[in-house]
């Protein structure tokens, strides 16, 4: 796996410019020992690079020294191919960026490569886009907005809702924009607002204005950090409400694609099924007006028994499309 990190140090320096021997050893998780080991290495076969100790000191290449990408083996050039555009960078505007980028990255590969693309694109195809009839025009028509304040780091002025069960608001505020983050096909903005760090979904933004003010972002934020805990956080602080429910024969396989992988579990500790093939279990929602959103278009396959008062709720809808329908010849 040598040449591996070898070649990963090349790219490293090659896109990062000067780094200290112990930035590489972090990114390429080996010791500082072996990372001199290395530098050697790649000097000998011919690579242009030096090292200088002390104080502004780093691990360099010289200037304007660029590698082709001779060190790809096949299957990872095979899934360099594979790469489609993703619909949050879509989302952004960079698409158009991005398939840029890959031709270059295509162009720079050796010639005995470069032929494997058509016959890899015609063999997987990876399609980010989830199924719907319709796709909204817009969702996100302040993203580009957002972005662009996150990247010149300027205060915003924001109407939103927020979510507690329903939409609750409009309510206002400023905002100081420290990034952006996609997730679940939804795109969050992260940022501090009076006096703690916010997280508000952008497709809840009703107006976004960019002021002259400068955002004031902490030295030591970490936004894939805060992303984790704050994620961590959420689940563990999430609404829960169980539904007690009969489940017939034919829905028991798609449990776990409609209501996620923890209905396996659930599944299995269910007990054995009734005469009729059915079996009772616990599904988890976070409230009552999803409950009732999710169960609705399964109709007669699922009979909820707990709680009542969404049994009555599923119960009173039932009741008024059949008062629709029984009048019909």
């Amino acid at each position: 796996m040598r040449a591996d990190r070898l070649l990963s140090m090349l790219m490293l320096l090659q896109t990062r410019g000067r780094m200290t021997a112990r930035d590489l050893a972090s990114e390429l998780e080996v010791s500082e020992r072996t990372i001199y080991r290395d530098i050697v290495a790649l000097g000998t076969a011919g690579v242009p690079i030096y090292a200088e100790r002390g104080p502004g000191g780093g691990v360099s290449l010289i200037e304007h020294y660029r590698s082709d990408l001779t060190g790809l083996n096949k299957d990872e050039v095979q899934a360099l191919f594979l790469l489609s555009i993703p619909p949050a960078l879509s989302d952004l505007g960079l698409d158009q960026e991005l398939k840029a980028a890959l031709l270059k990255l295509s162009a720079a590969l050796p010639s005995t490569l470069r032929g494997d693309e058509q016959r890899v694109r015609q063999r997987i195809h990876i399609d980010p886009l989830p199924w719907e009839q319709e796709q909204p025009e817009d969702p996100y028509p302040h993203l580009q907005t957002v972005q662009q304040a996150v990247w010149s780091d300027r205060v915003i002025f924001v109407r939103y809702y927020t979510v507690v069960g329903q939409r609750i608001g409009p309510l206002e505020a400023y905002i100081q924009p420290y990034g952006l983050v996609a997730k679940g096909g939804n795109w969050y903005l992260i940022g501090f607002r009076q006096d703690h760090i916010a997280v508000l979904r952008v497709d809840y933004l009703l107006d976004v204005l960019i002021t002259n003010d400068i955002c004031e972002r902490p030295e030591d934020f970490d936004l894939i950090d805060f992303w984790d805990g704050w994620c961590c956080e959420s689940s563990e602080n999430r609404p829960y409400f169980p539904v007690i429910a009969r489940v017939a024969p034919q829905l028991i396989p798609s449990l776990p694609r409609l209501f996620g992988e923890s209905m396996r579990s659930r599944i299995q500790v269910a007990g054995q099924p009734d005469d009729m093939g059915w079996i009772t279990l616990e599904i988890p929602f976070e409230y009552h007006e999803q409950a009732l959103e999710r169960l609705l278009p399964l109709g007669g396959a699922i009979q909820v028994l707990e709680p009542i008062a969404l049994r009555y709720s599923i119960k009173d809808y039932a009741q008024q499309i059949l008062g629709v329908y029984s009048g019909e010849g």
